[in-house]
């Protein structure tokens, strides 16, 4: 193979959160899907064990008919770190990215096919205005010690600030015993940037009625004292697509399908997931489905994507997406085109490397104490 050059942005991460993208070349927009199986399939075998792609649970079939593992977020980066590729092609969004540059070798380079596929959940805790929420709350709190969580679907810079102030990253799955291990360091919890899986997260602690929420987006008209004297304060924010559903959803589910079974994600709402037969992460979602008996009927209240491969893969079992026609994509997953990811491999194999993902060393750094922590729970 070539040797590559790098054509790379800037290491701050502003700039691929927000602006100076790279276009996907004219040449590359008009491809059929055959041949963009056969041109994926040609610079894979050029690049051979050199390359591993990742894709996410929420990606169209396209891109995960090309992956070398498909699964969650964090699972893919332990995938990743666990690979002997020297490349890694995370078809996913940014902060997935990153968390993969965090734990794979110094020597592994990860690469996002669109540098657009930004999560809004993840931009809805952005570092000025968590830093500005921090230096409020700690000041309301006076002797009171607030330690901050955040979920594993947030920006590289939101873990090394939880690091730096002594808290940790969480994933949907083991969020209850972040939670605890941060009561045995504090009085309190600020959860970020999900609001429904810390207010799940608190219910299964008990703790349902010693939540309150902070509003970053106008912080003056909550009381500072108010929200610090709390147990859990919930960041305001959300994920687009399971902020959703609704308890409706279930409920014409059971009228239509009077054998459906519901299972959904714990960043739906409260009243979502009280409804609801079962309550997990991507992979407990797929799990149930995968372990159900042939004939049962599953209701998937997650991304749409999901629930069509699901379908595909247990062909057995009906698999119905929640809320129907009505169910959203995620938009940020959307801008992974098949097409880009054609594009992206067949510059790897001509020796370009495109759409790096590289977090600061000293935030890089940060962040894996922050997750180091969540793996020692």
């Amino acid at each position: 193979m070539a040797k590559l050059e790098t054509v790379n942005l800037d290491t701050d991460l502003s700039l691929f959160k927000y602006g100076d993208l790279e276009q996907l070349p004219e040449r590359y927009r008009e491809l059929s899907e055959g041949e963009r199986t056969e041109r994926i399939a040609a610079a894979r075998d050029e690049l051979g064990d050199d390359v591993v792609v990742l894709g996410h649970n929420y990606q169209r079939r396209e891109i995960v008919d090309h992956a070398d593992f498909v699964g969650d977020s964090y699972q893919l980066s332990q995938a990743a770190a666990d690979s002997d590729a020297e490349y890694v092609v995370f078809a996913g969004v940014t902060f997935m990215a990153e968390s993969a540059d965090i734990i794979t070798a110094d020597d592994q380079t990860v690469l996002l096919p669109s540098m657009e596929a930004s999560c809004p959940m993840a931009g809805m805790a952005e570092a000025l205005q968590v830093d500005a929420a921090w230096s409020t709350l700690t000041e309301a709190a006076g002797d009171r010690d607030i330690v901050p969580v955040t979920y594993m679907n947030s920006y590289a810079d939101l873990k090394a600030f939880c690091a730096e102030q002594g808290g940790l990253v969480c994933t949907s799955s083991n969020a209850t015993s972040a939670f605890e291990w941060a009561f045995d360091r504090g009085d309190a919890v600020l959860f970020l940037p999900d609001k429904h899986l810390g207010r799940n997260t608190a219910h299964d602690l008990g703790l349902g009625d010693a939540t309150v929420e902070w509003d970053p987006w106008d912080p003056e008209s909550t009381d500072a004292e108010a929200v610090a004297a709390a147990d859990v304060i919930l960041w305001d924010g959300y994920c687009q697509v399971h902020e959703r559903f609704r308890p409706d959803h279930v409920e014409q589910v059971r009228a239509d399908h009077p054998d459906a079974q519901v299972v959904v994600h714990p960043e739906c709402r409260r009243e979502v997931v009280e409804a609801a037969d079962v309550v997990g992460s991507t992979s407990t979602i797929r799990e149930t489905v995968a372990e159900a008996d042939a004939g049962e009927t599953w209701a998937i209240g997650t991304e749409i994507h999901l629930a069509r491969h699901l379908q595909r893969w247990y062909p057995d079992v009906t698999v119905l997406p929640l809320c129907g026609d009505a169910c959203m994509d995620c938009n940020a997953m959307r801008q992974i085109d098949p097409n880009y990811l054609t594009w992206l491999l067949e510059e790897l194999a001509a020796g370009r490397e495109r759409n790096v993902v590289e977090v600061a060393p000293r935030e890089k750094e940060l962040a894996a104490v922050a997750m180091e922590r969540m793996l020692d729970l």
